[in-house]
């Protein structure tokens, strides 16, 4: 008797279940968290295997996934290996939309109706020209040589059958002619049905046919059912605030509408998905910047070389004092890095490819003061301008943000971030009938040029405001005197009247006047100052 080996006897006994087995699976899109910038995208696939050790393979991944940031959990088994893949992966088979393949059906069937429409007016026009010709041979066959020689019944016979047959081809010629105009209008309504079959067809935006594979290896003890949940991030998607601000000026009540912008262009279409959305930005900085040592030098410094040795005319500049660009103006964010998330409480869809998709987040109700917000210096009417205290325990985000006053759309502009307790205000649109002009009246220096080489400079300006509506509106006026940070530079101001408010907001220089003004007055405002600085320096 022969013996076999121990390790074939082991193969042979063990049941087939045991084996490892291949289970492809097909996945969709169950939940996304998305960000501003990029999305973390959920896939939650139930699977049913027999004990033993099987691979799940999925198939349907999209193209771009980031395979680096796949994560991957199992319920109802132990997990072993897991491979990602983006190309050369195993043919996924037709796995298009049924909503797709009816809307290329009838996109199909539209083409073959049109086509046979213009195929039954080819044939119609066929049937005129056949009886036109008809009645043209009729009129040559009463016209021949031999006609004269005939008897006088013959001729009249012949005469009527030319006139009978030559009659029925022009009816014929007629009604061919008069049904193959019918049916051209007819072909109108055939061709807008296929244009708006071949539209619909769009507007499902197929998805990309190109995906990446995933494979986890799982062992079970015993046949179970279980759950493959998959996570990744993605950078084809995105989110941004849109809000819709409605003023009501006899009450001074605004209203925010919240809204979001949903985007994604991953490939493939999310259907009924579960939406939260997240201020946090995955794609942004994480960690604080590095700072190292700052070495600084002392030396000789290096001589101004002189005009006759750069060979060029530098009449207008003083070489004794380097020129000093005056400090730029920058604009400055802080946020305490508190996440703001909004979960939707409806699934949603968001196809591929989209422009966007708006969902409502929400209204905010407030109360606002209104006021017209007048700066001279730039423009010819005042503003409308409400201001508020964000008192909603909550951010306002930056975003578009689409401005109403009453029931009237005004323009959209970018919003800033408004903290919770915060003041804020908010424009909606000009008011005509608020006038503003500012004139200078005087005006003195000496010499000439860009570059002013006197020590003195004066300047006399006259504001007006004149109201040319029928109300009275609280006013503030905003100009502005030059400043100093240097002893030698001295600068004196004065106004009439004097200012409600200086150095608005911090910004220094910067002049407010508050006033109401009633219909059909005008108020003036006189502003002037004074600048004197050594002889031998200039004015930048």
């Amino acid at each position: 008797m022969r013996v076999l080996p121990l390790t074939l006897v082991l193969v042979l006994v063990l049941p087939t279940c045991l084996m490892a087995d291949d289970i492809p699976l097909t996945s969709r899109v169950s939940a996304v968290t998305l960000y501003p910038q990029g999305a973390t995208v959920q896939r939650t696939v139930p699977f049913t295997v027999p004990a033993g050790q099987h691979d799940l393979i999925l198939l349907d991944l999209p193209q771009d996934t980031d395979l680096k940031t796949v994560r991957v959990t199992v319920t109802g088994a132990k997990t072993g290996s897991i491979t990602t893949r983006s190309n050369a992966q195993p043919p996924r088979g037709d796995r298009q939309s049924a909503v797709i393949a009816a809307a290329e059906a009838e996109v199909e069937r539209r083409e073959e109706a049109l086509n046979a429409a213009r195929a039954d007016i080819a044939r119609l026009r066929l049937a005129v020209d056949a009886a036109t010709a008809q009645a043209a041979f009729l009129a040559h066959l009463g016209q021949g040589d031999g006609v004269a020689a005939q008897d006088v019944e013959t001729l009249r016979s012949m005469a009527q059958m030319i006139g009978a047959q030559t009659l029925a081809a022009s009816e014929a010629a007629h009604d061919a002619a008069r049904v193959a105009t019918r049916a051209e209008a007819d072909l109108k309504d055939e061709i807008e049905a296929l244009e708006e079959a071949r539209l619909a067809l769009a507007a499902l935006v197929p998805e990309d046919g190109n995906r990446a594979m995933l494979t986890v290896s799982i062992t079970a003890a015993d046949q179970t059912d279980g759950t493959l949940d998959v996570t990744y991030q993605t950078w084809n998607a995105g989110w941004s605030p849109v809000y819709d601000m409605t003023l009501t000026r006899a009450t001074g009540a605004l209203e925010i509408v919240r809204g979001a912008y949903l985007h994604q262009q991953t490939g493939e279409n999310w259907e009924d998905v579960a939406l939260t959305l997240s201020t946090v930005r995955p794609s942004g900085q994480t960690r604080p910047s590095d700072i190292g040592p700052l070495l600084r030098r002392i030396g000789t410094p290096v001589p101004l070389m002189r005009k006759e040795v750069l060979g060029v005319a530098m009449d207008s500049i003083a070489l004794s004092e380097p020129v000093v660009a005056p400090p730029v103006v920058m604009a400055s964010a802080t946020f305490d890095g508190l996440a703001v998330t909004y979960d939707y409480a409806a699934l949603v869809t968001v196809a591929s490819g989209v422009d966007a998709l708006r969902i409502a987040l929400g209204t905010l109700d407030t109360e606002a003061e209104i006021s017209a917000r007048a700066v001279p210096l730039y423009d010819a009417n005042a503003f409308l301008v409400a201001e508020f205290t964000n008192n909603m325990d909550e951010l306002i985000l930056p975003g578009e943000t689409h401005y109403y006053l009453d029931a009237t759309y005004v323009g959209m502009a970018q919003s800033p971030l408004i903290a919770a307790g915060t003041e804020a205000e908010a424009s909606f649109g000009p008011i005509d009938g608020l006038r503003l002009t500012r004139t200078t009246l005087d005006r003195e220096e000496g010499g000439s040029g860009l570059i002013r080489k006197s020590s003195d400079l004066t300047e006399t300006a006259r504001i007006e405001v004149e109201n040319l509506t029928g109300e009275t509106w609280f006013v503030r006026v905003l100009d502005r005197v030059p400043y100093s940070e240097q002893e030698e530079l001295g600068i004196d101001w004065r106004a009439n009247p004097q200012p409600t408010d200086v150095d608005v907001n911090g910004a220094r220089g910067v002049l407010a006047w508050e006033f109401d003004i009633e219909p059909g007055a005008a108020r003036n405002l006189k502003l002037d100052y004074d600048m004197q600085w050594p002889e031998d320096q200039v004015l930048q």
